[in-house]
């Protein structure tokens, strides 16, 4: 069944509000979601307090045109249109400069699974080579390439990109890839460490995929994070 798009909203002030206690949202970042029409998407506006509605968030087509909301598009509004024209499986976006993954585009590292949940990365972690912000068409669709079939990527020096079919494996691959990247920091200040071998990650990333057991389990973690704030 398709969701409304009120569905979709509150599923999105969740996550927002989610990200904001976690510190993700650090004055910078945005996140979207495809809504009942494919060709359009519900997106932050450009400033988004910690403590939003449903209503605060923006329906936008996929030519950048906002439908019955006049605030402010986020600057990099590129990043989220043109990965959703490149990729059909896309369902939700989001982009943020999570210090830890962040790093690791700005390191010898690549961003590998190092803990168990991260084996949904197990493609790997592209890096976009350039630093300057998505304010174009043409950089949107440079992003775009770079990412691929990969569910999400660095952008170096700047910050990352986290995909998902819906608004909860996004929010759950954002809080994944930023775990990961702290563990592997961790384990990297301790010398030599290890990363998952590819059949293990396979195997693991299919039962967390198929069954989501530990993604519904992080989507609950953000709904008692907003609760506990909100109380």
């Amino acid at each position: 069944m398709t969701e409304s798009n009120e569905a979709i909203a509150e599923k999105l002030n969740i996550a927002w509000r989610f990200f904001s206690a976690k510190g993700y949202v650090d004055g910078f970042g945005h996140i979207s979601a495809r809504t009942s029409d494919p060709n359009k998407v519900l997106i932050t506006p450009h400033s988004l307090r910690a403590d939003c509605e449903p209503e605060d968030f923006v329906l936008v087509d996929l030519d950048g045109n906002r439908h019955g909301h006049d605030a402010k598009l986020p600057g990099e509004l590129p990043i989220h249109l043109e990965i959703y024209k490149s990729r059909p499986d896309v369902g939700s976006v989001s982009h943020f400069h999570c210090a830890h993954p962040t790093a690791f585009s700005m390191s010898e590292h690549d961003l590998m699974p190092t803990y168990f949940l991260a084996s949904i990365f197990r493609d790997g972690v592209p890096v976009h080579p350039d630093a300057r912000l998505v304010q174009t068409k043409e950089r949107g669709v440079a992003l775009a390439k770079t990412l691929g079939s990969h569910r999400a990527a660095l952008m170096r020096a700047h910050g990352i990109v986290v995909t998902g079919p819906d608004v909860i494996e996004m929010t759950a691959g954002v809080f994944i890839l930023d775990d990961n990247a702290r563990r592997t920091s961790i384990a990297a200040s301790m010398g030599k460490f290890e990363t998952l071998g590819d059949a293990e990650m396979e195997e693991i990333a299919n039962e967390i995929l198929s069954g989501r057991g530990p993604i519904m389990r992080i989507w609950t973690l953000c709904k008692e994070a907003v609760e506990a704030v909100e109380s």
